[in-house]
C-alpha cells in the first residue's frame, strides 16, 4: 500500500482537472501546463498509488472503478484544502493568487476589465484572468472562480449573488428617427431592428405601460449578431434600433450618440449576478471581487 509520503499531492490537482475537463488537453488548458507534463503527472500518480485510474480511448478518458473512488476522495481533499487556505487568507486580509472571471464580451470590456485593473493595483499578489464570451461556459470544466450572468438567472446547481438590477431600453441614434419618433412599441414594427442572436426570443417583446396596459410586438430584424458589440456598432451607423441593458448604452446616451425610444413603455427588468460553484467554498478573493463589483453599482 502506498504511503502518503510516496505521493506528490500536487498530482491530485492535475488528476481532478483531467476528470472534470474530460481530457489531457482540457486539463492542460485549465492549469496552464504542457500536455506532456499533464500526461506525465497522471502516469506517475498511477505508479505512486499502484493502481490504474483512467482508461484511455481514442476519443476520451474514462475512470476505472478505482479511479472513480479516488476522484471522489480527491474532490473532498482539494475542497477542504481550498477552504483552509481561504480561511487563512481571510484572517490575514491578504488577497492573492489567480482569479478566473467569466463575463459577456461587453460586460467584460466595460466593467470587469477596469475593475480588475483597480483590484490588481490594490492587491499586487492578485492575478485576474478574464474569460469573455457571450455564450455560457461550463464553470467547473473551465475552472472559473466566478461568472457574471446578465438577465434572468436560470436554475442551476451554482450559488448566485445579486449585484444590481437593470432595465432594457429601446435605443437608436437621433438621426435614425429624425422625421418622427415612434409613440408606442407597435410603431417600431415598421423599422429595421438590430437583434442579438443569443437571446431566447430575440424578435418577440412585451411592453408594459402604467402597470395595466401591455403591448406585444414582433420586430423585423435587418441585422442579427451574436455579440452586443456588433449590434451597437451597427446601430451607431443608423442600421436600425436595438434593445440593450441600460448599463451598456448609458455612456452613449449621456454623450448624445443614442436616444431612448418609447421611454414610457417598460420591458421586464433583469439582474446582474455573480455566480460561483456550489461545491466550492467562496474564497476570499472571490468575496473581495464581488464586494468591489457591488460597490461599483451602489456608487452610481
Amino acid at each position: 500500500m502506498a504511503s502518503l509520503f510516496d505521493i506528490n499531492l500536487n498530482r491530485l490537482v492535475v488528476f481532478v482537472a483531467v476528470v472534470e475537463t474530460g481530457s489531457i488537453t482540457g486539463a492542460a488548458k485549465r492549469l496552464g501546463l504542457a500536455k506532456t507534463m499533464v500526461s506525465t503527472h497522471i502516469q506517475k500518480l498511477e505508479v505512486e498509488i499502484g493502481s490504474n485510474l483512467l482508461v484511455r480511448t481514442t476519443r476520451r478518458l474514462h475512470l476505472t472503478e478505482a479511479g472513480t473512488q479516488f476522484y471522489q476522495a480527491c474532490q473532498k481533499i482539494l475542497q477542504d484544502t481550498e477552504a483552509a487556505i481561504a480561511m487563512a487568507s481571510s484572517n490575514t486580509q491578504q488577497v492573492r493568487g489567480k482569479l478566473r472571471v467569466s463575463a459577456s464580451v461587453d460586460f467584460g470590456a466595460s466593467v470587469v476589465a477596469p475593475l480588475a485593473a483597480k483590484l490588481t493595483k490594490m492587491h499586487p499578489e492578485l492575478r485576474i484572468e478574464i474569460i469573455s464570451s457571450d455564450h455560457r461556459v461550463d464553470m467547473v470544466a473551465e475552472g472559473i472562480d466566478v461568472a457574471i450572468r446578465i438577465g434572468r438567472l436560470a436554475d442551476s446547481s451554482h450559488k448566485a449573488t445579486l449585484i444590481a438590477q437593470f432595465e432594457e431600453w429601446v435605443v437608436a441614434t437621433p438621426e435614425f428617427f429624425s422625421d418622427r419618433l415612434p409613440q408606442r412599441p407597435k410603431d417600431l414594427e415598421q423599422y429595421p431592428f438590430v437583434a442579438l442572436s443569443v437571446l431566447p426570443n430575440l424578435l418577440n417583446w412585451n411592453f408594459v405601460r402604467d402597470e395595466n396596459v401591455s403591448e406585444s410586438v414582433r420586430f423585423n430584424a435587418s441585422i442579427i449578431s451574436n455579440t452586443s458589440i456588433a449590434v451597437k456598432a451597427a446601430v451607431l451607423v443608423n442600421a436600425g434600433f436595438m434593445i440593450q441593458p441600460d448599463f451598456l448604452v448609458a455612456e452613449e446616451i449621456a454623450a448624445g450618440k443614442l436616444i431612448r425610444v418609447v421611454p414610457e413603455w417598460n420591458l421586464s427588468s433583469g439582474g446582474i449576478y455573480a455566480v460561483f460553484p456550489a461545491s466550492v467554498q467562496r474564497s476570499h478573493k472571490v468575496s473581495v471581487f464581488i464586494s468591489a463589483l457591488k460597490k461599483l453599482y451602489t456608487e452610481k
